[in-house]
C-alpha cells in the first residue's frame, strides 16, 4: 500500500559534511512550464559563460556552471533545466544556465552524518505524468532508515512546487546510526520497474540477511510494491530484494544493453564495480578486497566461494559516489565508459565497459570530492562537488579546445 502524504515542511538547516566513519566517508533562463500531459516549450538560450579552464593537460575544459549548499544528487528535465537535491532537504528548480533556481520542496530529512535529501530522478513518464522520485533519510521508530518517495512537479506564473509528495517504500529495519543508507535509483530500460539502492547501515550482518532490506539492491513497480518476478522471493526473502551482500551503494545506472551497474565504498580498501545479476550474493561483508577499519581481516573474494566477485577494483579507495554511464557525442571516446565520482580521491574516475566485462580507464585528480556524475542533454559532463570540505560547485567538462 502506499505510504502516507508527506508534508513539504521546513527542516533546520544543519551544517554536516556528509563525512562517517572511516577515509571513504571522512544572463539568466527565464522558467518553462511543463504541465502534465503536455510538452515542454524549447528553453531560450542561456547566457553567455566564461570559457572553460583546462587543468594541467586533462581532456576537459572545466566551467563553473552554479554554487550550491551540501549537493547530493542532480538531473535534467526535457528543457535542459536541472533538479539538484541540498543534504538538508531543499530540492531546487534550476535554469539551464545555472543562475536562477528556486527551492520546490523542502524534506523534512535527518541529516546528520551521511543523511540527507538524496537521489532524484525523473519518472520515464515525466512528460506526461511530472512525476519526480527521490530518496531521503529520516527518522523512524527504532532509529533511522532511507526512503523511497516521488512528487508531482506543478508550475504556473514562473512558480514552482512539488505536489502530491508521497513516500513510496522504507528500508527495513529502522537501524540506529548516521551512515550506509545509500539511496540510488534507477529505472529499467523498459520504464517498468524502478530500482533502488539500501546500504547495510554500518551493521555488517543484514546485507546477509533474507528478511531485511539492508545492504540490498530492490525492485519494485513505479508505486513502490515489490516487483513481480523477483529472484528470491520463493526463497523466502524480502520479496523486493533483487541482489544482497552489498555495503554502501552509492551509484546505479543502466548501460545501452540493459545491464545494471552499481558501485559501492568498500571498507579499508576495496572499493567496488559491479555487474548486478538477479538472486546474485555479492560477498558483504563474508567476502571483500579490502579490511576492516580496525585492521582485521576480511576473506578476499576468491573463484568459488559463492559470492559474486566485483568487475573492477581499488585499494587504495577512491570513495566512490555516482555513477554515469556516457552515451553522449561531444567526448565520442568514452562512449558506453563509466563514471564514477571520487570523495576522499578528489577525482572523476572513468572505467572501461566492455560487455559484461570492465577494467579500469582514467583517473583525473579534481582538487575537490566529487559527490554526483551527470550526463547533459547536450553531452557534456556534469560533476556535482561534495559541499563538506570542497564548496559545492557544479562543473561543467567539454572536450578541451572546444570553444
Amino acid at each position: 500500500m502506499k505510504m502516507p502524504l508527506l508534508a513539504a515542511l521546513p527542516v533546520a538547516l544543519i551544517a554536516c559534511s556528509g563525512n562517517g566513519p572511516g577515509p571513504d566517508e571522512t544572463g539568466a533562463t527565464p522558467p518553462v512550464t511543463v504541465a502534465p500531459g503536455g510538452t515542454p516549450s524549447p528553453s531560450p538560450s542561456a547566457s553567455a559563460t566564461p570559457p572553460a579552464t583546462v587543468v594541467d593537460g586533462q581532456p576537459f575544459g572545466r566551467t563553473v556552471i552554479a554554487d550550491f549548499d551540501a549537493p547530493w544528487a542532480m538531473t535534467f528535465l526535457p528543457d535542459r533545466r536541472m533538479l539538484v537535491t541540498e543534504k538538508d532537504g531543499r530540492m531546487l528548480l534550476v535554469s539551464a544556465d545555472g543562475q536562477q533556481r528556486q527551492t520546490i520542496a523542502t524534506i523534512p530529512v535527518d541529516s546528520a552524518g551521511q543523511g540527507g535529501l538524496m537521489d532524484v530522478v525523473l519518472a520515464p513518464d515525466f512528460v506526461q505524468s511530472g512525476r519526480i522520485y527521490f530518496s531521503y533519510s529520516a527518522a523512524a521508530e527504532g532509529g533511522k532508515r532511507v526512503v523511497l518517495a516521488r512528487g508531482r512537479l506543478q508550475e504556473a506564473g514562473g512558480a514552482a512546487r512539488l505536489a502530491e509528495i508521497e513516500a513510496l517504500w522504507r528500508a527495513s529495519p529502522a537501524v540506529t546510526g548516521d551512515g550506509h543508507y545509500s539511496g540510488r535509483i534507477a529505472f529499467s530500460p523498459d520504464g517498468q520497474y524502478l530500482f533502488v539502492t539500501a546500504g547495510d547501515r554500518q551493521k555488517f550482518t543484514p546485507a546477509q540477511d533474507p528478511k531485511a532490506t539492508l545492504g540490498k539492491v530492490l525492485r519494485l513497480t513505479p508505486d513502490g510494491q515489490p516487483a513481480p518476478g523477483n529472484p528470491l522471493a520463493a526463497q523466502g526473502f524480502d520479496p523486493a530484494i533483487w541482489s544482497y551482500g552489498h555495503r554502501n551503494l552509492l551509484g546505479l545506472a543502466f548501460d545501452a544493453s540493459g545491464n545494471l551497474w552499481e558501485q559501492e565504498m568498500g571498507p579499508k580498501g576495496g572499493d567496488e564495480v559491479n555487474l548486478i545479476l538477479p538472486g546474485r550474493n555479492y560477498g558483504w561483508p563474508n567476502a571483500s578486497n579490502g579490511s576492516h577499519y580496525d585492521g582485521r581481516d576480511i576473506p578476499d573474494h576468491r573463484a568459488g566461494d559463492g559470492y559474486e566477485a566485483p568487475k573492477v577494483w581499488w585499494n587504495p579507495v577512491i570513495s566512490p559516489g555516482g555513477l554515469m554511464i556516457y552515451s553522449g557525442s561531444m567526448f565520442p571516446q568514452w562512449r558506453g565508459d563509466a563514471f564514477i565520482g571520487g570523495l576522499s580521491s578528489k577525482s572523476l574516475v572513468r572505467v572501461d565497459l566492455n560487455g559484461t566485462n570492465a577494467t579500469k580507464g582514467d583517473q583525473w585528480d579534481m582538487g575537490a570530492r566529487i559527490r554526483e556524475v551527470e550526463q547533459g542533454p547536450d553531452g557534456a559532463i556534469y560533476l556535482l562537488e561534495d559541499g563538506g570540505e570542497s564548496q559545492g560547485r557544479l562543473i561543467k567538462l567539454t572536450p578541451a579546445g572546444a570553444s
